[in-house]
């Protein structure tokens, strides 16, 4: 699963990475082998390359593997050691929890002036300056100043020897000559230590960009356990990349004349990680799906036929295979575009088309049907015009407008209880070009059933 927040993230480094003629850097960081499977790792490539960014192109390096690094990252933890910049430490987290009477007060330096050496199982701990602060230059949040004596001695080699995420980040970022860091706001935390760890390395820390937090409708953290957050899923629904990209960029930014949706080169031209806002950003599915339908209405109809086809196929589609006609369905496509907004909305714009008989929608049913007497009578009536009608929507709409004036109704009116009869809902593509798709013969059969299903 690629988060949306972890797209954005990419997206926001791509275009800077861009923007100035560097390189966007992609690495695996599976030094959890538990964590770590080589599909998700395809996941993650092919979830970037659906959103524009891929191997081959020359700002893209990578896929780098973190563990490949392992090595350098030991002899990083040793150079600490013994640089006095780190020490080893034997305590128990119940041990410090005692001295310190709190499991939550964090770990109190016990070790700091002990001297021990590498055994197995003591950790490797960074010695933290006592005073003075950490400050952080951070291109969205400005300076913010850390105090030292509110980071604790942190960890960077466990037990066995192998260095923490902490560590090898640090030290892969140096080794990949790393000089911008973009990223969400919930590592804004590790950052102090991050930044001790390049100086204790004689190195020049990276300049650090902390995205905002993307919340869902009710302000909350954007989840994977309540909130639909995986870009893949998104895309299989059928939203266009093109979109989802478009949308994403405006995820905590937006151009400063106040056109939004338009194609990723003008955004990436446009965009300034320093604009970027700080504050919470609203992942907002009703503009996504307005941004899609835009999108989707500016196929060309036979794009728009293409990016259909995968949800009228077969092995998705609630038809069987022999009844899907490509003609028909080509004849409709261009009402169909201009009213979905989600490709896979498709299904239901023409499902009528192909299944042997419409849909049981019992809530259109009863609103179009409420007047069991009314709707019996008309549908008889348009039965028996349209059996004469020539069949063309222009006639067909001459007809029912007859029916409904016959009936002391209003065109709308009368259209509910045939719609239904024909299609199965109360809305739907334009019905009398519907009517002129699906044929006389069906037609006409749908009516006497939805006849007969009233009378009895």
């Amino acid at each position: 699963m690629f988060h949306v927040g972890g797209a954005r993230s990419a997206l926001y480094n791509w275009a800077t990475a861009r923007q100035q003629g560097g390189v966007f850097v992609l690495r695996i960081e599976d030094t959890d082998a538990a964590r770590n499977k080589p599909e998700w790792t395809d996941g993650i490539i092919s979830a970037l390359a659906a959103i524009g960014i891929h191997e081959g192109d020359p700002a893209f390096e990578g896929p780098y593997f973190q563990s490949a690094n392992a090595g350098t990252h030991r002899a990083a933890a040793e150079k600490l050691y013994a640089a006095g910049r780190a020490y080893y430490c034997d305590c128990t987290r119940e041990q410090t929890a005692e001295r310190t009477g709190s499991a939550q007060t964090g770990y109190d330096g016990f070790c700091r002036e002990r001297g021990l050496e590498y055994a197995e199982g003591r950790a490797l701990r960074f010695r933290t300056p006592d005073e003075g602060a950490t400050v952080v230059v951070d291109l969205i949040r400005g300076e913010p100043a850390f105090p030292n004596s509110a980071i604790e001695d942190f960890v960077v080699a466990r037990g066995d020897g192998s260095p923490v995420f902490l560590l090898a980040n640090v030290v892969d970022d140096l080794e990949q000559g790393v000089t911008e860091v973009i990223r969400g706001e919930e590592h804004l935390s590790n950052t102090p230590k991050q930044q001790l760890l390049w100086e204790a390395l004689g190195a020049t820390p990276p300049v650090w960009a902390h995205l905002p937090v993307i919340v869902n409708e009710k302000r909350q953290k954007l989840s994977k356990r309540r909130d639909k957050v995986a870009l893949e899923d998104y895309l299989a629904e059928g939203y266009l990349p093109e979109a989802m990209v478009n949308y994403l960029m405006l995820l905590g930014w937006g151009p400063k004349d106040d056109v939004e949706i338009r194609p990723y080169a003008e955004l990436e031209q446009l965009f300034s990680i320093s604009e970027v806002n700080a504050g919470s950003a609203f992942f907002d599915v009703a503009k996504l799906r307005s941004f899609n339908g835009e999108y989707i209405r500016a196929l060309t109809v036979d794009a728009f036929i293409a990016a259909c086809a995968p949800y009228l196929a077969a092995d998705r589609a609630p038809w069987p295979a022999e009844a899907f006609d490509a003609k028909a369905f080509a004849e409709l496509a261009p009402l169909a575009q201009s009213r979905i907004a989600v490709l896979s909305e498709i299904v239901e714009q023409v499902d009528f088309l192909f299944l042997a008989e419409p849909v049981e929608h019992e809530q259109s049913w009863a609103k179009a049907m409420k007047d069991k007497d009314g709707a019996l009578a008309l549908l008889r009536t348009a039965r028996e015009k349209l059996a004469v009608a020539d069949w063309k929507a222009d006639a067909l709409k001459a007809e029912l407008e007859a029916v409904a004036a016959e009936h002391g109704l209003k065109l709308g009116k009368a259209q509910a209880p045939i719609r239904v009869a024909v299609t199965g809902r109360t809305v739907g593509l334009p019905l009398f070009e519907s009517l002129e798709v699906l044929g006389r013969e069906r037609t006409l059969a749908r009516l006497d059933a939805a006849a007969e299903r009233l009378a009895g």
